[in-house]
């Protein structure tokens, strides 16, 4: 509990350093979500607790989706286990959850065609002006409504991971 007020202490200060009100972030009293799952084919998301489906949100993905991510500047979004491994409140796309891509194996298959994996992949808004940008618009990252980021940011803790099917 401690560290979940902290957290909360945290990003409630952290957004009202990016212009965002403290208010408009919701705390998550709920369930521990101990899973992330997206189908890209669905284009959608489930946040998990144990066996039970918590939230479901629609997503977008990136520009080329047909595919597991391979290589840098493909256009793809990743496909297999990962985790969420930092947070960023001040994002250019409102707020963002990075995700552990590339694992070992993703960086061995690109270095052995002498290509590059690449990264910086999140799950992350829209930041206003990416609306009406069509369904699958990003660099290979995971977005969702504004309103939804904010409520997945207080969901998703470090550590929680991320299986994301074709």
């Amino acid at each position: 509990m401690q560290r979940r007020k902290f957290m909360l202490m945290s990003v409630a200060t952290l957004a009202a350093g990016s212009g965002a009100s403290a208010l408009e972030l919701e705390p998550y009293t709920g369930p521990e979500i101990t899973r992330v799952v997206i189908y890209k084919e669905r284009r959608r998301m489930y946040l998990v607790s144990g066996a039970d489906v918590v939230e479901e949100f629609k997503i977008g993905l990136g520009g080329n989706p047909d595919g597991p991510k391979q290589f840098e500047g493909d256009g793809k979004t990743p496909e297999g286990s990962y985790f969420i491994d930092r947070r960023n409140p001040n994002s250019a796309y409102h707020l963002s959850l990075g995700i552990s891509y590339p694992n070992e194996a993703d960086v061995a298959f690109a270095e052995a065609q002498g290509r590059r994996p690449g990264g910086d992949i999140f799950i992350h808004g829209r930041a206003g002006e990416n609306r009406g940008k069509g369904r699958d618009w990003t660099a290979g990252c995971i977005a969702v409504k504004d309103r939804h980021i904010e409520k997945i940011y207080m969901m998703v803790q470090n550590g929680t991971q991320v299986d994301i099917f074709p």
